[in-house]
């Protein structure tokens, strides 16, 4: 078996259970333009302890296939993301209760 390729990302999304979408951003050169261009790949890795949560820093290995995409094994949480859970409809509450709508203007005809 051949080496096993380490890498870092931030976790996007932990709605799964024991699974977690892990984003990693790279930088390239365009082979043309020679921009620097980042490209973002997205993981889905295995989680076993469900310890993982969103905005954290993980670093993932990859492992055997243990479903249809699942590739990657979550090895250590490097730092603990500080994303708010808060339900988007509750953010503009307040705010839609002080505003008021203006009356529609008639059309003439």
């Amino acid at each position: 078996m051949g080496t096993q390729r380490v890498i870092q990302g931030t976790v996007v999304s932990d709605r799964m259970q024991k699974t977690v979408v892990v984003s990693v951003e790279r930088k390239k050169k365009h082979r043309l333009y020679h921009k620097v261009v980042t490209v973002t790949e997205r993981y889905k890795a295995h989680d076993d302890q469900d310890s993982c949560k969103l905005g954290d820093l993980v670093r993932i290995q990859e492992c055997r296939p243990m479903s249809k995409d699942k590739r990657w094994r979550v090895i250590e949480v490097l730092t603990r993301g500080d994303v708010a859970d808060v339900a988007p409809e509750t953010i503009g509450r307040d705010f839609d209760k002080e505003t008021q709508v203006a009356p529609k203007a008639e059309v003439q005809g």
